[in-house]
Parts: C-alpha cells; sequence; structure tokens
C-alpha cells in the first residue's frame, strides 16, 4: 500500500462524484471496533484490514453539525427547512483569486459580495487606501487580457465609483458578513461552500460558527459476499482508492429483478444464482415460488412485457380463489350475468356498458317520501342516465330535496291476452316503456340480462367489453396439463395489466417455463458463467405457464392501485318527520290507487277466482293440488288446508282443540257446510264434484295427447 493516498472514509466519500462509480476501495486503518463486526439495521458488516469494497453508489442522508466551541455533534435531515449564513474567515486572503474563488459556483446568489483591505491599493491613476469596504458586482473575462472584478467603492459624502481590480492583485483581504442565506441541499451540492463555516440565522438555536459535513449511505459490494452492503459514510474508517490497481478482481453483482429485466437482450439466455430468495409472506400461490431459495440456480431466457388478466372465483364456503392469467390462454369463455345487489352499483356498471339491462329478482315495496318506485319480480329494466330528481316531500329546512337517480325504462310485460290481439296491437305493446327513476342509495336485488351465448378468448373479451366481467371456462386449454380454471362456476374479471416479465426455468427442467412479474416479487440474484443445461445452439421448445394462481394480498394491493379515487355511494337524504307524516298518508292513498290500476292490466294469480270461490268441497275425493301461486308481496301467502284424520272425515266434523276452553270446543260445524271467504285472510277453496269430473277428463286427454 506504499504511495496510496489514505483518506477517512468520510471525507472520500464526499469529494466522490457518483458519475466516476464504481470505485473500488482498500481498507487501510486495521480492524474496526475491535471485532471487525459492526451491526447496521440488522446486518453485520466486517471490515478488516486489507478487505476490498467496491462502492456502486450513494445516498445523501443528512448533514453532521460541529460546533467548533466546544466540538459537539448533531445531525439535520437534508430537508431542514432552516437558512444558514456564511461566517467570515479571521485569516486574511493574500489574493483576490484566492477569496473569489471561495465563493460558491452555480449558485444566483453568490454575487455581489463585499470585502475590505488592509493595505493601500494604486490602480493606473487611481488609489484606494486600507480599510475601504468593496462590493464586487460582476466577474470580468476577456480573451488576452487578465480576469478581473468589478467593485462599487463607496466615497466620503455619499460619492460612490466603481473600479476594476486585477484577480492578481495581491494583499490582505478579508471577507465581510454578508446577507446571502443558503439551505443545506444548496450548501452540500456547493464543494466551495461545504469548506465554509456557517451560523443559524435563528440565533437561538446555535450562535457559534458550524462545520457541516454530509453523511452518506453508501451501497457496496465486497469480494466476500453475496449480497448489497448499506452503511453510513460517518464510520471511523481509513480508506484508500484502488480502483485502477484492482480491475481483475471479481465482484459478485447482486441485481434486483428489476436491474434484471433493464439489462439488454444480449445478456440472455443465463444461468443466475439466487442469492436473496423472496419473502416468506409472498403474493403467489404456485409450484415454482417454493423452488426460489437461497443459492439455487434459475436460467433466465428473456424479458418482456406480458399482458395479463386477473380474476376472482365467486365468494362461497371455500377460500376464495385468485389467478394471474396470460392473454395467450387457450380457452374459451361465456359471459355470466352480474348480480346487483344496489342502483349505486347498477349505476357504476352502466357507466363502462352503456344500455345495461337487468331483471329484477326481489320485489320492492313504494316508498314515496324517499322516491322509492314498487319493483316486482321478473320486470326488466334498461338503464338510460344519471338525472337529478325531486323528492315529495320536503326537508328540515322546508325546502325541496333533489338526488341523484338511474333513469330506467321499465319494459311492460306481455298481458294473458295477448293471444287475442292482433299484431299491430302486440307491436304498439313492446314499444311502450315506463320511465322510472331510481335513487342511487336505494337497496335492489337484480341480474343482468345477457343478449348472446357467444364463445369468447380472454382477447376477444377485453375488445369487446368493460370490466369487470363475469364468465366461466366452457373448453379448456389443450396446451396445459391441468387447466386450474376449470371447473368454476363462476369467475370475474377483475381487470387487465401490462406486466414486465422474466421468462425463466429450473436447470433441471429447462423446457418448462414460467413468467416472473418483477415488480410483484423481491428477490435479488446475480448472473454466473455456469453453462446453459442445453446443446450448444439448441434451445428447448418452452411450454410457458399461462395461469398463476396468486394470494389476496396480491389482490388487495391490484385494488389499491386502480380504485385508489372511487368515491362512495351517496347517503339517503334527511327527511323532515313533520312533512313525511303527511306523506306517507298521501303515499298509502296513491299505493292503494296504483294497486286498483294494476289489478286492471294484471290479474293478481294469488287470490282464487269468484268462479272457485262459489264451489263447495267434497270430502270423499280431493282434486290434484295446484301449482302454486306466484308470490307477490300485495297480497299473503295462500294457507294450505289443514289435513283431517280418519275420524274427521267420517264424521264431517273439525276435533276440538284442546288448548281452547270447552265453550269453545262445543260449537260443532260441519265442514261442508262452510263456504269460501274470498275476503278472509286464508283463501280455503271448496270444489264440487262437477269439478273433479271435468279435471280428471282433462287429465285423461293430456295423457293421450
Amino acid at each position: 500500500m506504499a504511495g496510496m493516498t489514505t483518506l477517512p472514509l468520510q471525507q472520500f466519500i464526499a469529494s466522490l462524484d457518483n458519475t466516476c462509480l464504481p470505485k473500488i476501495l482498500q481498507v487501510c486503518s486495521g480492524v474496526y471496533f475491535q471485532g471487525s463486526i459492526y451491526e447496521i439495521s440488522g446486518s453485520e458488516v466486517c471490515f478488516s484490514t486489507g478487505d476490498l469494497i467496491k462502492v456502486i453508489s450513494t445516498e445523501l442522508l443528512s448533514v453532521c453539525c460541529e460546533d467548533i466551541s466546544n466540538n459537539k455533534k448533531f445531525e439535520l435531515p437534508i430537508s431542514h427547512t432552516g437558512l444558514f449564513k456564511v461566517v467570515p474567515e479571521e485569516m486574511p486572503y493574500s489574493t483576490v483569486e484566492e477569496m473569489v474563488s471561495l465563493r460558491p459556483v452555480g449558485l444566483e446568489s453568490c454575487l455581489p459580495f463585499t470585502f475590505t483591505s488592509h493595505t493601500k491599493m494604486t490602480f493606473d491613476n487611481f488609489t484606494l487606501g486600507a480599510g475601504k469596504a468593496l462590493t464586487v458586482l460582476s466577474i470580468e473575462r476577456r480573451e488576452g487580457e487578465e480576469d478581473q472584478v468589478r467593485c462599487h467603492v463607496q466615497g466620503q459624502q455619499e460619492t460612490s465609483a466603481e473600479v476594476c481590480i486585477p484577480l492578481s492583485c495581491h494583499g490582505e483581504f478579508f471577507e465581510c458578513e454578508s446577507e446571502e442565506c443558503f439551505t443545506l441541499r444548496e450548501i452540500m451540492s456547493s464543494p466551495s461552500l461545504r469548506t465554509r463555516r456557517f451560523r443559524f440565522i435563528n440565533t437561538t438555536k446555535c450562535e457559534c460558527p458550524l462545520v457541516l459535513t454530509p453523511v452518506y449511505q453508501v451501497h457496496a459490494i465486497m469480494s466476500m459476499r453475496k449480497n448489497v452492503l448499506k452503511f453510513p459514510s460517518s464510520l471511523e474508517v481509513d480508506v484508500a482508492d484502488v480502483t485502477e490497481l484492482c480491475k481483475d478482481v471479481h465482484f459478485v453483482t447482486p441485481l434486483s429483478l428489476t436491474e434484471v429485466h433493464s439489462r439488454p437482450d444480449e445478456s440472455f439466455p443465463a444461468v443466475v444464482e439466487i442469492l436473496e430468495g423472496p419473502e416468506t409472506r409472498s403474493l403467489f400461490k404456485c409450484s415454482w415460488l417454493p423452488e426460489l431459495s437461497k443459492s439455487g440456480h434459475l436460467v433466465f431466457h428473456k424479458t418482456g412485457t406480458s399482458a395479463m388478466i386477473l380474476l376472482s372465483s365467486l365468494k362461497t364456503r371455500k377460500a376464495q380463489q385468485y389467478f394471474l392469467v396470460s392473454q395467450q390462454y387457450g380457452g374459451r369463455f361465456r359471459r355470466r350475468p352480474r348480480e346487483f345487489n344496489s342502483v349505486y352499483e347498477l349505476y357504476v356498471a352502466s357507466i363502462q356498458a352503456p344500455g345495461l339491462m337487468v331483471s329484477v329478482t326481489r320485489n320492492c315495496e313504494e316508498v314515496e317520501e324517499e322516491g322509492l318506485p314498487a319493483l316486482s319480480v321478473g320486470e326488466q329494466l334498461v338503464v338510460v342516465s344519471c338525472k337529478r330528481m325531486e323528492l315529495p316531500c320536503e326537508s328540515s329546512v322546508g325546502e325541496k330535496q333533489s338526488v341523484e337517480a338511474l333513469l330506467c325504462q321499465r319494459l311492460q310485460e306481455p298481458g294473458d291476452d295477448d293471444d287475442d290481439d292482433d299484431d299491430e296491437e302486440e307491436v304498439k305493446q313492446e314499444d311502450e316503456r315506463e320511465e322510472i327513476f331510481l335513487p342511487l342509495y336505494m337497496q335492489g336485488h337484480f341480474v343482468e340480462v345477457l343478449p348472446d351465448n357467444k364463445k369468447y378468448s380472454l382477447r376477444d373479451l377485453g375488445k369487446a367489453f368493460s370490466l369487470p366481467l363475469d364468465i366461466k371456462v366452457v373448453s379448456r386449454d389443450s396446451e396445459l396439463e391441468a387447466d386450474p380454471l376449470v371447473g368454476f362456476a363462476c369467475l370475474r374479471i377483475e381487470g387487465a395489466m401490462l406486466e414486465p416479465t422474466i421468462q425463466a426455468s429450473f436447470p433441471h427442467r429447462p423446457d418448462h417455463c414460467f413468467e416472473i412479474p418483477t415488480q410483484w416479487l423481491s428477490m435479488s440474484v446475480s448472473f454466473t458463467k455456469d453453462p446453459l443445461p442445453w446443446p450448444s445452439g439448441q434451445p428447448p421448445k418452452c411450454h410457458v405457464d399461462k395461469v398463476t394462481e396468486v394470494t389476496d394480498a396480491f389482490f388487495y394491493e391490484f385494488r389499491k392501485k386502480e380504485n385508489s379515487d372511487t368515491a362512495a355511494p351517496p347517503r339517503p337524504p334527511k327527511r323532515n318527520l313533520s312533512s313525511s307524516k303527511s306523506c306517507k298518508k298521501t303515499a298509502k292513498s296513491s299505493k292503494k290507487s296504483s294497486k286498483a290500476d294494476k289489478s286492471k292490466h294484471r290479474p293478481n294469480k294469488s287470490v282464487p277466482t269468484e268462479e272457485l270461490a262459489n264451489l263447495t268441497l267434497n270430502t270423499k275425493r280431493r282434486p290434484p293440488a295446484p301449482p302454486p301461486p306466484a308470490i307477490s308481496n300485495d297480497q299473503p301467502p295462500p294457507v294450505v288446508p289443514r289435513k283431517h284424520s280418519g275420524a274427521e272425515m267420517t264424521t264431517g266434523k273439525a276435533l276440538p282443540n284442546t288448548y281452547v276452553a270447552m265453550e269453545d270446543s262445543k260449537k260443532k260445524v260441519p265442514l261442508c257446510s262452510v263456504a269460501a271467504d274470498v275476503d278472509s285472510d286464508h283463501d280455503y277453496e271448496t270444489v264440487d264434484e262437477t269439478l273433479v269430473t271435468m279435471m280428471k277428463v282433462a287429465q285423461e286427454n293430456v295423457m293421450f295427447y
């Protein structure tokens, strides 16, 4: 090490220019901390005499401030917003050039500055006495002539003049305190300012002069270690620059997957060694992930950008699954109708798919004061647009309220007597569409009505429809040994992405490849000189996995990026309690009238007709049970008549209820003498022998049809 210049690590790193990196340093100060081990952020760093360190980058973290009066030190972050002033030097400058060279370069605030001369100066026919203050305005540079500084001189009786002083002028020059202020970043960016002393403008912190020293985080690698070291430049180690002497020394260079992806195409294929495996809590659930262990090897075939689709299974009793699928997937899909549990979900879906048609799957009662219309099961709605609607009731302030609502067209259902109408009336009825408003805060249950039943590829689905989209695999990818997407009743396409990927395989199976998304997997590797696991010039035909299962953590991270600015659903408006009572009364009356109007057009199948109500029940033989009536919220469900025992059938009388008083039990009425009450809560039907005979003949005709 004879002839090499040794510097403290702090001083050497502060003088480094990042454009000159990497640099190879040799430790010259012996064993550090008596044990040669320094623990930084949980990692061991060993510096012994003769160790070689390859510095690959530096990062400015903070500034060390040393108080000259008591040698106390403290650190300030580089983002510190306080301002500093330069403390004038006590020692005089011998030339003007020496004084100017210590001014900051590249900062607009470097001029003007003021200095004084303790000696008399004479320039041509102009003489300056000692102690005169001169303010440097500019530096004059002319070709073929000596550089000069143009200075302003304040004379007696408010007279002033300008004088040009050569930079080579000798004397005793002292700086005057300047009003110019600097931030920590400005000071650290100027090599000339780093050598100066400063004081806080706010003198309450520290009035004494300070020496400012940058503290860097050094990123380096060592010849005997395979991971990147990170340590502060403030370590008390002396080093020497041996870059030129150690050009042939091989350093293992750890690379992240992102750095690997940025390497030129000529670097592939290559065999790499895994220096640091993925985290234990990984975002992937696939067969190749457990084999990515430390000191293992991989074959990197090529890099590229792949179009991928994120799929999710339905929420069932089993755990929900997620898949990252390449658009090269060869299976075919059919669309599945989506389900919506609120009008707001309909609104979000209609933005991406205009003209959305849905069918109501659950009845909704009308609430006039909240603007909620009545919906029946099976009604079809076509979403038109989002508009504002006025509510019939006033707010607590007494003003009319308007809310955002979804304008929909309700398709009229054909009546039972449509077969008797002519063609013109049918066309007219099909064209009639009732417009209704559904407030965005309304809860409802809808299912999408699909116009086709075609088969699509992933690429075609992405071009023809907006996401999210519900699908089902109807034909598997024949190139996959086991297609994990087959068997799901429904899958949802959550989103699409373009991911930078690395096509990789294991050396013992070089033809079985998989794609590693570089932005979702954290690991470090190093390129080796190992030969490729196939004959020279005969690469294998690669089969790439097109489906990769991921965890729910991957899905949540993806949703954070995609829906960070999604607005929350609207809330129902505040109601005025006094006005809501009157609204309820009007709502009930209007509801009755609307029900009456609907009953004219749509017969209620849950109420028995008058013809059946007037018939009597024959206890000897019962007709077959009719199909269950349609459920309606307007009428209670029909009650099935009780089954009678043999004793009841022979006597024609009902048994007494043992839980009722004996006086009531004595009032026994024959069952056959009770007529059906149409207006009662229970729909008991009575049928005579004529109806039984008619139904029997009808059944026989159907059987011989």
